[in-house]
């Protein structure tokens, strides 16, 4: 149970942007393809434990002095470092094999994923600003693994509204870890060096902006003519009352209950998920 601990199974939820170029793609009856952007998620899903893992080993002692984060198995010690890197281990090299079985290029991009977080746990994560967009990074790799990797050509707008909804995710993030230290990042005690450089209404107005990219892109993207042709339907801008709900209430749950894990945050809130299923549900009947 440990062990399943540290692969943070709930957080593979994450890799749901991996089938968003086959939901906003036409590739008819090809289950071919289909397969291989499915062996792109499970690559994912076991790579981004494997990036779990690594990371718990090199937090272990900060995650000992905060509030949450000290009941993880290596900071609590119920699991040995050994066992982590074995773990991790096992699981890099099981979702390397998928993603080579999905493409080669799939495969390349797991190892980007890879080299990016070793990069931001070795120290970028301690840049303020790029820490989020290396973070907005690893879920754009998911989308081009599931867009590009299998041979898939992404729509521009699809691409753009990904990158600002990630962005926004990761400001989100930032503004709850900082609500849970004492409000301005000042008390350090098991919180992120980058916080001391973070504000409030800093984050609030970088959340504001890259939200409103969000509703504006895909808002765009919809009634765009590309994509009424591609998918015969012109009904797509009504699914924009969902993203609406979804983006509002998730800026609630920031704000009213922490947030700084968005997987956590979308699976144990009612609203996020019904909003989820009926943006997806409508979206797929529009569309097929």
């Amino acid at each position: 149970m440990e062990l399943l601990k540290l692969l943070r199974p709930h957080q593979w939820v994450k890799n749901g942007f991996v089938f968003v170029g086959l939901l906003f793609s036409d590739v008819g009856d090809d289950w071919k393809l289909r397969g291989s952007v499915l062996l792109a998620a499970a690559g994912f899903c076991l790579m981004s434990s494997c990036v779990y893992a690594l990371n718990d080993v090199l937090d272990r002692n900060a995650d000992r002095a905060h509030p949450l984060k000290r009941k993880r198995p290596l900071a609590s010690g119920t699991v040995s470092t050994g066992q982590a890197y074995a773990l991790a281990v096992a699981c890099g090299t099981a979702g390397l094999a998928l993603g080579a079985a999905a493409s080669a290029n799939v495969a390349a991009i797991l190892l980007a994923y890879l080299a990016l977080n070793l990069a931001y746990g070795a120290g970028l994560k301690n840049i303020v600003i790029l820490d989020v967009f290396l973070i907005a990074a690893g879920f754009m790799l998911r989308i081009f693994a599931g867009t590009w990797g299998v041979n898939i050509v992404p729509s521009y707008w699809l691409l753009l509204c990904g990158l600002l909804l990630t962005v926004f995710l990761g400001f989100a993030k930032r503004r709850a870890e900082l609500m849970a230290s004492d409000g301005n990042g000042s008390d350090g005690a098991g919180q992120r060096a980058v916080l001391y450089d973070y504000t409030p209404a800093l984050l609030d107005t970088m959340m504001a902006i890259s939200a409103a990219g969000v509703i504006v892109s895909y808002s765009l993207y919809s009634v765009s003519p590309d994509t009424i042709a591609l998918h015969r339907t012109d009904k797509l801008i009504y699914t924009l009352p969902f993203v609406l709900y979804g983006l509002f209430r998730y800026i609630f749950l920031v704000h009213r209950r922490g947030g700084e894990d968005p997987a956590w945050t979308l699976l144990s809130d009612a609203h996020m998920l019904v909003v989820v299923a009926l943006w997806l549900g409508v979206t797929l009947w529009l569309i097929r």
